[in-house]
């Protein structure tokens, strides 16, 4: 891993004894989001795929409605420039689903499986991971990042730069999922959302509402579908 992703620490372990030892952690930056030369926000962030992340946060906070709206995006090392014709304020609530996707359980299995193969989270313990998946759990993009939303925001921007049709893809992702979760899957027009943890209360009415389908608990060969369960064969 290059040293802006891992930084190597030095640690005091105490068990039986006191050893002084060291390992590789995640680095984190603080990514200066900059709109036609003013401060959108600062988002702390693992520095991967930063151009992703731009333009899948702006397009999840509703400054923009697709890739067309930006004129162009920069990074300059923590600082990312976007210049936007105009910078929109989205206030329509949580958007309807549209798609007619169905998937078998198993690609619900796999997919979720896939994400949790990181050999970062493995060494470090310290990120989350989001994946983006068509039926057949065929990844078009595996993003990781310290928040779960921030990875969300990445394998979006992702697909926003690829020109994917997302209403035909499930998303993956790590740990629990709250309404900001749900709602970005919402924004985005992604059907399914799958994790081997579980939503919270107010996620899952935004989802019955919005007609989203959130497998959760997604473990081994089990599952629990909390919403809309009709997308799962």
């Amino acid at each position: 891993m290059e040293d802006r992703i891992l930084t190597n620490i030095e640690y005091t372990r105490i068990n039986a004894g006191v050893t002084r030892a060291s390992e590789r952690t995640v680095s984190e930056i603080g990514l200066s989001i900059l709109v036609n030369n003013r401060h959108f926000t600062t988002a702390m962030i693992m520095a991967t795929m930063e151009k992703e992340f731009v333009i899948g946060h702006l397009f999840t906070q509703g400054a923009i409605n697709s890739i067309a709206d930006i004129e162009s995006v920069t990074i300059k090392g923590d600082t990312a420039e976007v210049t936007l014709p105009e910078i929109k304020h989205s206030d329509k609530g949580t958007p309807t689903i549209f798609s007619d996707l169905k998937v078998c359980k198993e690609d619900i299995f796999d997919s979720v499986k896939a994400i949790l193969k990181s050999e970062l989270f493995i060494e470090t313990e310290a990120v989350h991971s989001a994946g983006l998946f068509r039926p057949g759990a065929e990844a078009i993009c595996i993003a990781e990042d310290i928040g779960r939303h921030d990875a969300l925001d990445k394998v979006i921007g992702y697909g926003l730069l690829n020109n994917i049709d997302f209403s035909q893809t499930l998303v993956a992702s790590t740990g629990r999922q709250p309404a900001e979760m749900v709602r970005r899957c919402c924004q985005a027009n992604i059907p399914i959302i799958a994790t081997k943890a579980v939503p919270t209360t107010l996620a899952i009415d935004i989802a019955k509402n919005a007609g989203l389908t959130i497998a959760g608990l997604v473990r081994g060969n089990t599952m629990i579908v909390y919403t809309n369960p009709d997308r799962i064969e």
